[in-house]
């Protein structure tokens, strides 16, 4: 999923879109070396574990679990994956380029 998730982050790097990560590894160090290992480049955070604040209040039971959230703030998919992940980042992308040229 990593290598999905930088090739993301290098394809709309000029565009309004932005990956943030949530942590969920049993201890700081661990995501630490998550992070590194996997040449994370984007923001992620860590949770304190599975039960950690964050996953709580998104209720997160499985992991990864992903969102897409569009310009306005608005969850609009929840563990698409894939083509269908593609897609779905594709248009909320000319979404918000089309909100934001109607300004």
């Amino acid at each position: 999923m990593y290598p999905h998730e930088r090739s993301l982050v290098k394809k709309y790097s000029a565009d309004i879109f932005a990956i943030v990560g949530v942590n969920s590894e049993p201890t700081i160090e661990k995501a630490r070396e998550v992070v590194r290992d996997n040449k994370i480049n984007w923001l992620s955070f860590y949770d304190g574990g599975t039960d950690g604040p964050i996953a709580t209040r998104w209720n997160v039971s499985g992991w990864p679990t992903i969102y897409l959230i569009d310009a306005k703030g608005v969850t609009r998919y929840k563990d698409v994956r894939g083509e269908k992940m593609d897609a779905a980042i594709e248009l909320l992308v000319q979404e918000a380029k089309a909100a934001q040229a109607s300004e």
